[in-house]
């Protein structure tokens, strides 16, 4: 899977996880300790990024940037990758019930940053995708 894609999974899964636990709704043991593994994995390269997730959906977040920054950081370190990839993983097998709709606005979000260019198309088109359960997110091939 491309840090893109990943990264914007990720990161829904961040905010889909806080969500559901302020209405008092129970997520999945596995996806609420790898969301927290991940959040601090983050934290160390870049903790700016981790503060403006866990502030929202209290306060807006600028998806298409905060995903753009985590597919920066999860390029250069393995390990944040890794735990990017089990998020995914953990994610598609046990899914939250709102993350379609967080999904739709990040596609949104990276859309906005967009100036065209066709990897942020075929991201978008694939977190869609994914948030619809139309697919496996790790065998997915989009041409334009």
């Amino acid at each position: 899977m491309d840090p893109l894609t990943g990264a914007a999974i990720a990161v829904g899964s961040i905010i889909a996880t806080k969500a559901l636990e302020k209405t008092g709704e129970k997520v999945g043991e596995k996806v609420w300790q790898q969301t927290e593994k991940f959040l601090t994995s983050l934290k160390q390269v870049s903790p700016d990024t981790v503060t403006a997730i866990e502030k929202a959906p209290e306060q807006p977040l600028d998806y298409g940037q905060a995903i753009l920054e985590v597919e920066s950081v999860a390029k250069t370190s393995p390990e944040l990758s890794q735990i990017i990839t089990e998020l995914v993983d953990i994610v598609e097998s046990e899914p939250l019930p709102n993350l379609k709709d967080i999904l739709n606005n990040i596609a949104k979000g990276l859309q906005s940053q967009s100036s065209g260019q066709k990897t942020h198309i075929k991201t978008i088109e694939k977190i869609v995708n994914f948030s619809q359960r139309d697919i496996n997110i790790n065998e997915q091939n989009i041409t334009m």
